[in-house]
């Protein structure tokens, strides 16, 4: 069939209208999708478009997701249903804490001040802070270790006090973790803008108690310093962080609730205490070996607060974490700065010693009050 030659040339023009229209929306739509892009919003379960979001919202360091190719994620199992040992009884604490300052300091001078105190003592050391990093050498793929601390003397230190014999305790930050949230952006709390996630005022990230693979970091972190030699491991920061900034959907007391009896299940073992520091003293506590810490308690405070919390014997499984030499809080388990540890050993001493005289006065004066024994007497004759 012959197209007449106007009619070609009027699809010929046509055609390259199309053309270039086609063109025209294809570049368009290339640079909406370039633009749109910083107001998708990826969650785990899908992606959103979020029009709402200031690039004001989006400051400092953005956490972005680990690379591929990673071993992924260790799975614990109960070990049956005694796996959480209770057979071993708790005993109450009195001992002393080495916080994170003291292992920027000498550590020979931290161990002069250690040496003296008997075996058996109770001893609470940082071995994870809230900026992620680790005080010991950590063998866990996503471990950093800190460059504040000379960790290769933290393990020897611990070396030194499970030789000793002291009641070791490993104290962590559960949930503030800055470096693990920076690489494993969905486990964290998100932005109320989902924008990233939450940072607190001190610039740390926060963790989600309700994910599984946090509560997998935190085993791990707790095994590993089991197998190290450690009898108790106490998770501090086990709460959620005091603001309405970061999104979160549920009850968050039962979220903690429900971790910790996770993290008991994970870690449990014969003779190995888990404990967590709270804030709120009415915490429910998972069953077995495990105890409530609580900090920054005014001596003057201390029996209210103790009537306050949920533990049955309050003597042994609640435990004060003091900064003083008060004797206020030895009506219970107590932990004091390794700085006062010369002065609070010599109180002792001198409590001991006047006791030990008490009751020899005590059993002379017995001795001498006792009535006389008599002969017995005769018949009569």
């Amino acid at each position: 069939m012959n197209i007449p030659y106007r009619t070609r040339r009027r699809l010929n023009m046509i055609g390259t209208v199309a053309l270039a229209l086609f063109l025209v929306f294809i570049i368009v739509w290339f640079c909406w999708v370039i633009w749109i892009e910083r107001y998708v919003v990826y969650t785990d379960d899908k992606a959103t478009l979020d029009l709402n979001i200031s690039a004001n919202d989006i400051i400092g360091e953005v956490a972005v997701p680990p690379e591929a190719g990673g071993t992924g994620i260790t799975i614990y199992y109960n070990e049956g249903a005694n796996a959480i040992e209770t057979s071993n009884e708790l005993k109450a604490l009195d001992g002393y804490f080495i916080d994170s300052d003291d292992l920027t300091n000498s550590l020979e001078g931290l161990w002069n001040k250690l040496k003296p105190l008997a075996s058996g003592t109770p001893i609470m050391i940082d071995m994870k802070g809230g900026y992620g990093s680790f005080y010991y050498t950590s063998h866990l793929e996503d471990a950093i270790l800190s460059q504040s601390v000379e960790v290769s003397k933290v393990d020897d230190l611990v070396s030194d006090m499970n030789a000793k014999g002291f009641y070791t305790i490993a104290r962590i930050s559960a949930f503030r973790d800055y470096n693990y949230g920076l690489n494993h952006v969905s486990n964290g709390l998100y932005m109320l803008s989902k924008a990233g996630l939450w940072a607190d005022e001190s610039g740390y990230y926060w963790l989600d108690p309700t994910n599984l693979s946090v509560q997998n970091w935190i085993s791990s972190i707790i095994n590993e310093l089991k197998a190290m030699g450690f009898k108790e491991v106490v998770l501090t920061d086990f709460r959620f962080p005091t603001s309405e900034k970061y999104i979160f959907k549920g009850d968050k007391t039962a979220a903690l609730v429900e971790c910790a009896q996770k993290l008991a299940e994970n870690t449990a073992s014969d003779g190995f205490t888990l404990s967590f520091c709270v804030n709120d003293a009415s915490f429910t506590l998972p069953e077995g070996r495990t105890r409530m810490y609580l900090e920054n308690v005014d001596a003057s405070s201390v029996g209210a607060k103790a009537a306050q919390a949920s533990v049955e014997d309050t003597q042994v499984r609640l435990v004060f974490v003091a900064e003083t030499n008060d004797t206020r809080y030895s009506d219970y388990s107590v932990l004091r700065p390794i700085s006062v540890a010369e002065v609070m050993e010599a109180q002792k001493a001198e409590a001991a010693a006047r006791q030990e005289l008490s009751n020899t006065g005590n059993n002379d004066a017995s001795a001498a009050t006792a009535p006389e024994a008599t002969a017995p007497t005769g018949a009569v004759g």
